[in-house]
C-alpha cells in the first residue's frame, strides 16, 4: 500500500501527521511524495480560517485528480467541523474527527487489506459521531514529530475549555485534555534516542495541562528537564494567565527551558479582550512581561525572546481600539515579533454573529501596519544581540550551500554547509 500526506495547521497537526506516517509504516506501507500517485492520501486539515478550509477541499481534489482510485482519508480540525460535508467530496473515503485520531492508521489498513484488488473509493461505512464535551484520556492522540535531526514537537496536550468568542478550537479539537507526565517522559526518551536535541512542547492550551490526569504543567516542565539527551526546550504557546510566577521562577533557575516565549495576546484593548471572552485584561499580560524580564534578563546579557500572537479586525473594533493595540505593543511591550493573524469570520461562533464587523479592507490594512511594526521590532531585537557569545543548534537542512540555526532566544543564523556540525550545539558570535 502506498501512501502519501500533506498538513495545514499547527505545530500538533504537523506532530499527529509525523506519527501516523511512522505507524503506516510498522504496518508495512510504503511512503510516497504527496505529488506521486498513491492508494491512500492522509490530509491533516485546519479550520482556523476559511481560507484554510479553502486549501483543504482543494487538496482533496489534487489528490482525486491525481489517483481517482485512491482513498482520500480527512483528519484535523475541518473533518471535525464539517465531516457530511467532507464525504460528499469525491474520493474522500474516512473523515476522522478530534476523538477519533487513535484509530486512523488501524482502520485504513484494515479496510486496504480486506480489499479486493486496488484500494478504490468507497463511501465510509464508519458512523462516528461527532463529539463536543470531555474526551477521555484515551482519546487523545499520543504524537511527535520526527525526520528532522535538530528539533521534535512533543503533543503533551489537546483542546480547550475557554470558548473564546472568535474560536472553532472547543468544537474541532474537543474539551481539554492530556496524556499524564510518564507517558511524556516516554515519548521524550524516543525522541532523544534519534540523536534530537531540542522538543518544542505543543498544544491547544498547553498550560492547561493537567486537566485530565490531575497533575500539573510544571511537574511535566521539570520531569522532562531529567530526560538525558535533550538539551533544549521551548513552549510552543502558553496563555498569560496560565504561566506563573512559580513556572517563571523555575525556568530562570537554570534549566533547559530556553529564554523564548510564545503567549497569545490577540488584542490591546480591554474592552475587546472582555467582548471575546479572553481569561486575561492589558494589566495582567504587561505584569507576566515584566516579571518573566525580571528575572530572565541581565546587563550585556542576552535577551528574552517575545512571540506575541495578535488578531486584527476583531468584530467592533475601532480605529482607537487598533492605535490601542498597536501602541501597548510598540510601546509598552515591545516583543521581538508578532504572530498576526486577519479575523476569519468563523460559523458557529459568538463573534460571527456580533455586530459592527470590520471591513476586509480595513483588516487588510490593520496586518499590514501590524506586520510592518513586527519587522521592525525584530531587527531592533536581533541588533541588540550583535557581538554577544550565544549558542547556536544548527539544523542538518541544506540550502543554497548554507545551514542555518537558533540561539536559545531564538535568533535566526547561518553559516556556509558543514555536515560535521550539523545537529550540533556551538557558542558563536552573532
Amino acid at each position: 500500500m502506498k501512501v502519501a500526506f500533506t498538513t495545514l495547521g499547527c505545530k500538533l497537526n504537523f506532530a499527529e501527521t509525523s506519527t501516523y506516517r511512522r505507524d503506516f509504516i510498522a504496518r508495512g506501507a510504503d511512503v510516497v511524495p504527496w505529488t506521486e500517485p498513491a492508494d491512500v492520501y492522509v490530509i491533516n486539515t485546519c479550520a482556523v480560517t476559511e481560507t484554510a478550509e479553502k486549501k483543504s477541499r482543494n487538496l482533496i481534489r489534487r489528490a482525486h485528480k491525481t489517483s481517482p482510485e485512491a482513498r482520500i482519508v480527512v483528519t484535523g480540525c475541518y473533518a471535525e467541523l464539517r465531516r457530511d460535508e467532507l464525504l460528499a467530496l469525491p474520493g474522500v473515503a474516512f473523515v476522522f474527527g478530534a476523538s477519533e485520531k487513535s484509530q486512523l492508521v488501524d482502520t485504513v489498513s484494515i479496510a486496504a487489506e480486506e480489499a479486493e484488488g486496488p484500494v478504490r473509493y468507497a463511501p465510509s461505512e464508519l458512523s462516528f459521531p461527532s463529539k463536543l464535551g470531555p474526551l477521555p484520556a484515551a482519546d487523545i492522540l499520543p504524537a511527535y514529530s520526527s525526520g528532522d535531526r535538530t528539533r521534535s514537537f512533543l503533543k503533551v496536550q489537546d483542546g480547550c475549555d475557554n470558548f473564546c468568542a472568535y474560536c472553532t478550537v472547543p468544537y474541532a479539537r474537543g474539551r481539554s485534555r492530556n496524556i499524564p507526565i510518564c507517558e511524556a517522559v516516554r515519548e521524550a526518551k524516543i525522541i532523544a534516542e534519534k540523536g534530537v536535541k531540542e522538543i518544542v512542547l505543543t498544544g491547544v492550551n498547553t498550560g492547561d495541562f493537567g486537566r485530565t490526569t490531575g497533575e500539573c504543567f510544571l511537574d511535566l516542565l521539570k520531569a522532562l528537564n531529567e530526560v538525558e539527551g535533550i538539551e533544549r526546550y521551548r513552549i510552543s504557546s502558553i496563555e498569560p494567565n496560565l504561566l506563573t510566577e512559580e513556572i517563571i521562577d523555575w525556568i530562570a533557575s537554570g534549566t533547559k527551558f530556553q529564554k523564548h516565549f510564545h503567549i497569545p495576546l490577540q488584542t490591546g484593548c480591554d474592552e475587546l479582550l472582555r467582548k471575546v471572552n479572553r481569561h486575561y485584561d492589558t494589566a495582567l499580560f504587561a505584569s507576566k512581561i515584566d516579571y518573566i524580564r525580571s528575572k530572565m534578563e541581565r546587563p550585556g546579557e542576552s535577551k528574552v525572546f517575545f512571540g506575541i500572537d495578535v488578531i486584527a479586525g476583531l468584530p467592533g473594533e475601532t480605529d482607537e481600539m487598533f492605535r490601542e493595540t498597536y501602541h501597548f505593543l510598540k510601546e509598552r511591550i515591545h516583543p521581538a515579533f508578532l504572530h498576526v493573524f486577519h479575523y476569519s469570520r468563523r460559523p458557529g461562533t459568538r463573534a460571527a454573529v456580533m455586530p459592527d464587523q470590520v471591513r476586509d479592507s480595513v483588516k487588510t490594512e490593520r496586518v499590514a501596519e501590524l506586520e510592518k511594526l513586527c519587522g521592525e521590532l525584530h531587527e531592533e531585537f536581533a541588533r541588540k544581540h550583535r557581538g554577544m557569545k550565544e549558542t547556536v543548534l544548527w539544523e542538518s537542512a541544506r540550502k543554497d550551500g548554507k545551514m542555518g540555526g537558533y540561539t536559545g532566544n531564538y535568533i535566526r543564523v547561518e553559516r556556509p554547509w558543514d555536515p560535521e556540525r550539523a545537529g550540533k550545539l556551538e557558542e558563536i558570535e552573532i
